[in-house]
């Protein structure tokens, strides 16, 4: 009767030993980006354990008149966005059958799962009674005629639907075979769940606003918001992934194979084409809600100003890069337009939870310091974790031999 016992107590030792050598950390500490984020994390954690002791007021500018602050505006509208990189791909790569994407696709889902993660965390913060957030869930007025519950549900789903999808590489970083072969099982149908999950809340997101038409500034205001949101989440995430894979395949080089290295080229040109039309849909619906809005008597404002440089400077700009990139095999381009296109989605996001909502009040919000460092402290931490997964976990790098043939 005894006898089993010791293998298993031998067993439970060699993975709790597996776990504390997996994170204890690796590489060298006196990096610059270590320099710099380690101070504003730490800064950023002594301002939330603040924030849940004295209350939001305590340390945000947002009130009863403006109850929608940095960490919704930028974080979680202009966050999700950006994730929008995995809900493409994975249509592209599994449901097109594309698999000259398949060498990335793993590194956005990555990527997508810790935002929605982070940003869901964010929104905690910035609720006045945070532990109403389990409302839409557990509570006993579910609010089910409003738009932030269909956001809410969309939100715990697709967190669950890319935690299934990026689960394989779990399971291969663990050498769980049998769990490994059950969970690419579920891929696909993860795939396609998550997929109608991400559209409808990146349109979501924008229905928000639908209801404030006599808060937001006419030029940024219509109904098209929700779709606007939804095509612009297109570029958006493709622009992100060109970024963060020119910075991968430099801080990660030795994760990559030289096959994946060569074909690189190809795969950002690609992004550049979709990243290209999806731009062009959009300058498109933006001047048709501008015609037939009759705007024009807004231009000639300040406000009329600051959109033509968001609609010109970060749309039509970067979208013209983008074209001449893929024409003239300019790796270069891509990579400008993807930064100038990442500065503009988040003006856009900005410009209509923020800086065009109640533009003519004469109490107008804008963001505390300490908002501030809490939003670059939770955008810190993600990137942690993010280079963590990528260290341990065959996200860039070839998956084992036996996990192969799965795929």
């Amino acid at each position: 009767m005894t006898s089993p016992a010791f293998p298993l107590k031998k067993e439970k030792k060699s993975v709790w030993r597996f776990l504390v050598n997996e994170l204890k950390p690796r590489g060298k500490w006196l990096t610059p980006f270590n320099i710099i984020s380690i101070p504003v994390i730490v800064a950023g954690l002594a301002i939330i354990v603040f924030r849940f002791i004295h209350g939001i007021g305590a340390v945000s500018n947002v009130s009863q008149e403006i109850p929608w602050g940095l960490w919704k505006g930028f974080n979680v509208i202009t966050g999700v966005a950006f994730a929008g990189g995995a809900y493409v791909l994975t249509f592209v790569v599994y449901v097109m059958g594309v698999q000259k994407f398949h060498s990335i696709v793993r590194v956005t889902v990555l990527n997508g799962f810790l935002a929605y993660v982070f940003y869901a965390g964010a929104l905690v913060l910035d609720l006045g009674k945070p532990w109403n957030i389990f409302n839409p869930i557990i509570g006993n007025n579910f609010g089910a005629n409003s738009v932030l519950f269909l956001v809410a549900w969309h939100f715990l789903l697709y967190i669950v639907a890319q935690l299934i999808e990026f689960s394989p590489a779990i399971a291969e970083w663990l050498g769980a075979r049998r769990i490994h072969k059950i969970l690419t099982g579920l891929t696909l149908g993860a795939v396609i769940f998550g997929i109608t999950l991400s559209t409808l809340h990146q349109s979501g997101l924008g229905a928000l606003f639908l209801m404030a038409k006599e808060k937001i500034h006419p030029l940024w205001y219509s109904g098209f918001i929700p779709l606007l949101f939804l095509v612009s989440s297109v570029f958006a995430g493709l622009s992100m992934v060109i970024f963060e894979g020119s910075i991968s395949e430099r801080v990660f080089s030795d994760q990559i194979t030289e096959n994946d290295k060569k074909t690189r080229k190809e795969i950002v040109h690609s992004l550049s084409r979709i990243c290209a039309f999806s731009m062009f849909i959009y300058l498109f619906l933006q001047v048709l809600v501008f015609v037939h809005g009759h705007r024009w008597a807004y231009i000639n404002s300040q406000m009329g100003y600051w959109f033509m440089l968001e609609i010109f400077g970060f749309v039509l700009l970067p979208m013209l890069l983008f074209i001449q990139s893929f024409r003239k095999g300019s790796i270069f381009r891509a990579r400008v337009a993807a930064v100038i296109t990442i500065v503009g989605i988040v003006l856009n996001r900005l410009n209509v939870s923020i800086i065009a909502f109640r533009w003519d009040s004469a109490m107008h919000y804008t963001p505390s310091w300490m908002e501030i460092v809490v939003s670059f402290a939770i955008i810190f931490i993600e990137i942690w974790i993010f280079r963590w997964f990528i260290s341990r976990m065959p996200v860039l790098r070839e998956s084992p031999s036996w996990a192969k043939n799965k795929h």
